[in-house]
């Protein structure tokens, strides 16, 4: 990876995986340490430089490819940027690994029963009520990352113990080479207090419809 980019972390997975909630908790670990970081939320970014877009494939496309610019621009600028978004075929995620510098693939994996289960704005069971159309995993397919760079299970592990995967990650690939702190090991030095208000948080994850 290029010295000079930033990381793109890019959280893919199913509306209510926890996507948002663990891209959150990296970002408040990277900026404690010190970090230059943006985390860039899917619905966000829809409904301000995406607004007007729809859900069918092209749309989301065109959705994933404006989200892309931007956090590809800020890569450039040695920003470490974090993306959740659903981002469901596997034609975006090639787009990505293509045309985005220092992309890394993050595939929050959890399966479709519990993302219903965590579903607390209800946008599962409109879709199954077909309220919604073009709902990822319901009425539009999910295809599964193939070529994740890291996958972390948000249904068999902890939310304190993922986070602490990806920050190891990236001390490993990203910035073994710098003499800063270790910031798996800040992680994984967290008190235990704080790692049970991670799992409060982990339960609460929002759902979404990109």
């Amino acid at each position: 990876m290029d010295s000079s980019c930033g990381p793109v972390l890019w959280f893919t997975g199913l509306s209510g995986s926890g996507k948002t909630t663990t891209a959150q908790h990296v970002y408040e670990r990277l900026i404690a340490a010190g970090r230059k970081v943006e985390l860039l939320d899917g619905d966000m970014i829809r409904s301000m430089i995406c607004k007007g877009l729809g859900f069918s494939r092209e749309d989301r496309l065109e959705n994933i490819r404006r989200i892309a610019y931007v956090a590809d621009l800020l890569a450039r600028h040695g920003i470490t940027v974090l993306v959740s978004a659903i981002t469901p075929y596997h034609e975006m995620r090639e787009y990505l690994r293509a045309h985005v510098a220092g992309y890394v693939e993050i595939y929050v994996k959890c399966s479709l029963e519990v993302c219903e289960q965590r579903d607390v704005k209800g946008l599962y069971a409109k879709a199954r009520r077909q309220e919604i159309t073009m709902f990822t995993g319901i009425s539009d397919s999910y295809e599964e990352p193939e070529q994740a760079d890291l996958i972390i299970d948000t249904q068999q592990h902890s939310l304190a113990s993922n986070v602490i995967q990806i920050i190891e990650w990236l001390d490993g690939h990203v910035w073994e080479t710098e003499s800063m702190q270790s910031l798996s090991c800040v992680a994984a030095g967290q008190e235990l207090g704080e790692q049970l208000g991670l799992e409060a948080a982990h339960h609460k994850s929002k759902g979404d419809h990109g």
